[in-house]
C-alpha cells in the first residue's frame, strides 16, 4: 500500500483491479493510499458477446472495466474498488494486446500513418453498486514507419511490446512512434485521473 495523504477520508484504502503498472504509478503520485489485487477475469471471453453484437471498442472498454471492479467488489464488500480497461481502434478495427512480437509488429504496420483512439474506461464499485463510470478517449497519430525502424523498435521495446493494447508506452521509446498527440497523458496510460478525483471528492472519499 502506498503511504496515504490526509485528505483521504475513507476508511480502507482503494482497491486498483488492475494489475498495470502504469496506473498503479499514476495512482501512487497522487497519494492515495491504495492495494492491488487483479480480477482474474478471462477478459476475451468476457468481450466476446459484445464483439459479437457489433458493440464498439468503448462500449466493450466499459463494460470490462466494470466486469472487473464488480469481481474484485465482490471480495471486499466495504471498499472501493476501481477498474479499468483501455481499449484501441483503428476506425471499425478493435485492437487486443498482441500475443507475439511478430503480431505486435502486424499491428503496428496497420497503425503506421494513421490515427487512432485510444479509449480509458474507469468504473468504481462498492459492493455491488456502481457509483461511477467515465470513458475518456486520446486521439494518436503515428508517423509512417519504415521496416528498418519497426525491427530496431521491437528489439528496444523488449518485453514492453507485447505489455500494452497498442504495442507502445509513450512513457518509454514508445514515444518515437508518433507525430501527434491529443489528449490527456493519464488517460494515454490507461487511468483518467481528473474525472476519477472529481468523482472522490463528491462521494466524501477525497477532502474537497
Amino acid at each position: 500500500m502506498s503511504a496515504g495523504i490526509a485528505f483521504w477520508r475513507e476508511l480502507k484504502p482503494l482497491i486498483l483491479a488492475s494489475q498495470s503498472s502504469a496506473r498503479a504509478d499514476l495512482i501512487r503520485q497522487t497519494r492515495i493510499p491504495f492495494i492491488v489485487e487483479a480480477a482474474e477475469i478471462d477478459e476475451r471471453e468476457a468481450e466476446a458477446p459484445l464483439r459479437k453484437s457489433g458493440a464498439g471498442a468503448r462500449e466493450i472498454g466499459a463494460h470490462l472495466a466494470r466486469a472487473k471492479a464488480r469481481a474484485v467488489a465482490a471480495r471486499h464488500p466495504d471498499q472501493l474498488v476501481l477498474g479499468a480497461d483501455q481499449t484501441l481502434a483503428l476506425d471499425d478495427r478493435l485492437f487486443t494486446k498482441p500475443a507475439n512480437r511478430e503480431a505486435a509488429l502486424e499491428q503496428l504496420r496497420a497503425l503506421s500513418g494513421r490515427e487512432h483512439q485510444l479509449h480509458s474506461a474507469i468504473c468504481i464499485v462498492r459492493a455491488e453498486q456502481v457509483l461511477f463510470e467515465t470513458i475518456e478517449t486520446a486521439r494518436m497519430q503515428m508517423r509512417p514507419l519504415s521496416e528498418a525502424f519497426l525491427a530496431e523498435y521491437a528489439d528496444t521495446a523488449g518485453a514492453a511490446l507485447t505489455a500494452s493494447v497498442g504495442a507502445y508506452q509513450v512513457e518509454g521509446v514508445g514515444i518515437h512512434l508518433f507525430e501527434h498527440i491529443a489528449g490527456d497523458h493519464a488517460t494515454i496510460l490507461g487511468l483518467p485521473l481528473i474525472p476519477l478525483l472529481a468523482f472522490l471528492r463528491r462521494n466524501g472519499s477525497l477532502l474537497g
